[in-house]
């Protein structure tokens, strides 16, 4: 490591930067909400952000993104359509997870 001033000075002045857009981004609502009324077309959008937020991170998961990968021979694919069935059947969030995680063990230790 580096025992250059400048760059340290740097480094702990990126760290305070982004520690601050982190908390204003997460708690900024929360500090300026009172004064910062939302249209009833951003609650309506906003309703879908979790939603949006668990496809952005299970989707590209299930995903072959290697030359030549066959999706419907990935356990974690299967594990997945196990976890939709029980969703639609029990409507059970944890049911979700539960189901999901020892499909996906099951079909590992199998294959």
């Amino acid at each position: 490591m580096s025992n250059d001033p400048d760059l340290t000075l740097y480094i702990l002045g990126v760290i305070a930067v982004l520690t601050l857009s982190s908390f204003l981004t997460r708690a900024g609502y929360f500090l300026f909400g009172d004064h910062l009324p939302l249209t009833d077309g951003v609650r309506r959008a906003l309703r879908y952000a979790p939603t949006a937020a668990l496809a952005g991170i299970i989707v590209p998961e299930l995903l072959p993104w290697h030359e030549g990968a066959s999706a419907l021979l990935d356990i974690k694919v299967w594990a997945a359509v196990a976890a939709v069935l029980v969703f639609w059947r029990t409507r059970s969030t944890v049911m979700v997870i539960v189901a999901g995680m020892l499909a996906y063990w099951l079909l590992k230790a199998l294959f």
